[in-house]
């Protein structure tokens, strides 16, 4: 049996925001069991809960929150937490997004490796589909949730780019697989899409240092991590986007060229077939999980 976790000790960190260019600091404070993740922009006075009904731009990132008062690029730190199974934080950032880092997970495991872990004796009760269910209304993509004892994700990507092309990838979703196999893998970006995103006011921060930069002739900025590091870092947004669900989800995810918005989707999805009066008044602390049923 699992039981709901949060960190041990306060921790801070800064680092760059990939897409406003601005230095950005972020303390991560200790949470009591049942009270999720939630993220306060101390800059602008909002507190917003890391729940898919609060996902708000999902273009190139995920933000949460209304507009001028949201927090973006949340999905490479929610990726962490869950990966780690630690779901109860008060995130405290002081700009409109999260730091970029080097551009993957890796950097805030660290970050919450250094906090240590409290585990709370309150069991944690996953959310478990129990009949399939698909996004629609994406031509050429793919998202669908299928019955599952475990989290297991199955991604495909196609690029008409050399330096990726066609990728591939069955993962079970463990805190070693996780550490592993996902949580090194970076975000990346295109040159020939710089200059347009940031006519956008996007990717204003972005950098060799925290991304794979794709030229026209292939990666520009060193060797990738792995081979298929692309598709493992697609996984890994999912992953972020699904810990919007606030509870560990079981089933079987099959997604091909899905993205930010598809997976917001997808998590809320899972969030309204849970959210009904039965379910709500169940006792949480039965760690038996919930069966959603998609219709």
């Amino acid at each position: 049996m699992k039981f709901e976790t949060s960190i041990r000790a306060s921790v801070s960190v800064s680092g760059m925001g990939v897409h406003t260019g601005r230095e950005i600091r972020v303390h991560i404070h200790p949470q009591a069991a049942g009270s999720g993740i939630v993220f306060s922009r101390t800059d602008a006075g909002a507190t917003i809960p890391a729940q898919a009904e609060y996902a708000g731009r999902l273009d190139y990132a995920t933000a949460l929150g209304e507009p001028g008062r949201d927090i973006s690029t949340v999905e490479h730190f929610l990726a962490a937490c869950y990966g780690e199974g630690i779901g109860n934080l008060l995130v405290e950032v002081d700009g409109p997004e999260m730091p970029i880092l080097d551009g993957s997970s890796l950097p805030w495991l660290e970050v919450l490796d250094k906090a240590g872990r409290m585990e709370s004796s309150l069991p944690v009760a996953p959310l478990r589909v129990s009949s399939a269910a698909t996004v629609t209304g994406f031509p050429g993509k793919h998202l669908e949730i299928r019955p599952a004892a475990d989290l297991r994700v199955t991604y495909s990507i196609d690029f008409p780019h050399p330096a990726i092309g066609k990728q591939a990838m069955t993962v079970v979703i463990t805190p070693e697989n996780f550490r592993k196999h996902l949580a090194p893998a970076r975000t990346f970006g295109f040159l020939a899409e710089y200059e347009f995103l940031k006519s956008k006011g996007l990717a204003r921060g972005a950098s060799a240092e925290n991304c794979i930069v794709i030229g026209e002739a292939g990666v520009e900025n060193g060797e990738l991590r792995f081979a298929d590091e692309f598709v493992r870092h697609k996984i890994l947004d999912l992953v972020g986007d699904l810990a919007l669900a606030g509870r560990p989800v079981l089933g079987h995810i099959v997604a091909h060229r899905a993205g930010h918005r598809m997976h917001a989707q997808l998590t809320r999805m899972i969030r309204e077939a849970c959210l009904v009066p039965d379910l709500l008044s169940m006792p949480r602390s039965s760690g038996r999980g919930e069966s959603v049923s998609f219709r």
